[in-house]
């Protein structure tokens, strides 16, 4: 039987009892374009408590530290593919694959900084979204400028040895997916910038930084070689792209991602039951299905427009984005009755409290999405975990600040 309609009323009723009784005024009620007072109130208590505490930490950049494996130089980014290890049959020569499996030997504290940068800046950007206190602005810019804009510490605006194979690569495409954790790092500069947080200034300064970046990403082999990856990695590249460029005032690039999400990601990675083949397949099913549909869902809040929104489009096979989100409900809702292999690791960690059930239970208005997500784990400890959850903060991603 067809699932009915919900009304906009019935829906921010059910909504609001969904997530426990929450006072949501009907002039910004949680409908599908802003769900904002739905996660000021549930998140509040989580971003304060957690933005103080970072008013204490200073910038790390990557100048904090090199590896003698990096071809790169002080201001480059570097890291090593996960699941390549030491072939035991050919001891110093190039090293092997083994899916799934992460080397714990291997170089992470680029890795390691830049992903402090996107635990920290989004939640002190939401912060101060809040309350509107000065210090969280004031803290949140000064990470930008270490990372962005000062030569003594900046990074360079590339990722040519991200994810370097020992005896291989110097670096290769797939390691734009690094720089997945700066998405929200744009996503907070931009509402901070609309809101005045910060000033025009301070965010031109930035803004040239990732106009340099998403042009490398657009233009150079690696940028491209992941832009056409088929599996996560090709999600990945648009909603980076998505938010770069709109930052970066790029309208040509945020085209092209409407364009390659429509014509590529969905027909190419959603199967007729809402599932994802691709992620399936991999010896980590469970998390890397979850850590697509969250990527599907951050695109699909980046680029729709009240002319085009991308919550309901379908691919060729008539599924989409909500198919996807859909397809793992059940399996959020209880982990239990996953049918497929467990992973290989941090099964039992998962699944955290995902951003797409949030996004999908508003745009398409299913309430028992937005229950779950309000009663899932949003403490999370397990750094593997954290970095596969590169949406920490939706109350930006629902801010009527950037609504299109």
């Amino acid at each position: 039987m067809k699932r009915m309609a919900m009304t906009r009323r019935e829906f921010v009723t059910t909504v609001a009892g969904a997530a426990g009784a929450l006072a949501i005024p009907e002039a910004r009620a949680a409908t599908g374009s802003d769900g904002y007072a739905l996660v000021a109130k549930v998140d509040r208590a989580r971003i304060l408590a957690d933005a103080q505490k970072y008013l204490a930490e200073e910038p790390q950049t990557v100048t904090v530290a090199h590896s003698d494996r990096s071809a790169g130089g002080l201001h480059d980014y570097f890291s090593e593919g996960d699941y390549w290890w030491p072939d035991p049959k050919n001891p110093g020569g190039p090293y092997v694959r083994r899916d799934g499996f992460t080397n714990p030997n291997n170089f992470v504290k680029h890795r390691d900084a830049l992903m402090r940068l996107s635990v920290m800046a989004p939640a002190l950007a939401a912060a101060w979204r809040l309350t509107k206190d000065k210090r969280y602005a004031a803290h949140f810019a000064k990470h930008l400028r270490a990372w962005f804009v000062d030569e003594a510490t900046k990074m360079n605006p590339n990722l040519n040895y991200a994810q370097a194979i020992s005896g291989v690569t110097p670096g290769r495409g797939i390691g734009v997916i690094d720089t997945l954790q700066l998405v929200e790092v744009v996503r907070a500069t931009r509402v901070l910038e609309v809101e005045r947080g910060i000033s025009t200034a301070d965010a031109d300064t930035v803004r040239a930084w990732f106009a340099a970046y998403v042009n490398w990403m657009a233009t150079s082999k690696n940028g491209t070689d992941e832009e056409h990856e088929k599996n996560n990695h090709g999600t990945c590249w648009v909603l980076q792209v998505a938010e770069f460029s709109q930052f970066a005032k790029r309208v040509d690039l945020t085209a092209r991602c409407v364009e390659h999400f429509k014509n590529t990601i969905v027909p190419g990675q959603i199967a007729k039951d809402g599932s994802l083949p691709l992620e399936l397949a991999r010896t980590k099913p469970y998390s890397y299905s979850l850590f697509d549909i969250d990527v599907l869902s951050g695109i699909c809040q980046s680029l729709s427009t009240n002319a085009d929104n991308l919550w309901v489009f379908k691919g060729e096979n008539d599924k989409g984005v909500g198919d996807a989100v859909a397809f793992m409900f059940p399996f959020l809702a209880d982990k239990s009755k996953w049918p497929y292999p467990k992973d290989v690791e941090f099964f039992d960690d998962m699944p955290s409290r995902r951003p797409s059930l949030l996004f999908a239970g508003l745009a398409l208005r299913r309430p028992e999405y937005v229950k779950v997500w309000s009663k899932l784990d949003a403490n999370m400890t397990v750094q593997e975990v954290i970095r596969n959850l590169p949406i920490r903060q939706p109350l930006l991603w629902v801010d009527p600040a950037l609504r299109a």
